[in-house]
This record gives structure tokens, C-alpha cells and sequence, in this order.
């Protein structure tokens, strides 16, 4: 039974896989992050511009 309990925790069979696990979890996490982020400056930004361009008023130059 010692051999067995040895032989389990030195084995280190699929501890890659976990590493990879964590690491696509995290590139995930930071991709989410980015596109929130983007799109929350996109929003704002095209707030402001349609502010701006309805409330710009256009001269008349045929009158003049």
C-alpha cells in the first residue's frame, strides 16, 4: 500500500492537461475582459458622436 500511495503522488501523468486548462481559462478571461472593455469605449464614443452630429446645424449658403 506505501508503494502504491508513493507511486500516486509521484506520478505526474496529466498535470500538463491542468496547466493547459488554467492557461486557456485565463487567455478566456483576459479576451472577455478586452472585448467588454472595447465595447463599452465604442458605446461612449458613438454616444458622443451622435450627439455631435445632431446637433450641428448646416448653413444655408444658396440664400447668401
Amino acid at each position: 500500500m506505501k508503494e502504491y500511495l508513493k507511486g500516486l503522488f509521484c506520478d505526474d501523468e496529466g498535470a500538463v492537461t491542468v496547466d493547459w486548462v488554467v492557461m486557456t481559462a485565463a487567455v478566456v478571461g483576459l479576451g472577455i475582459g478586452a472585448v467588454s472593455t472595447l465595447f463599452t469605449a465604442s458605446n461612449s464614443l458613438g454616444s458622443r458622436v451622435a450627439e455631435t452630429v445632431s446637433s450641428a446645424e448646416v448653413d444655408d449658403l444658396q440664400n447668401e
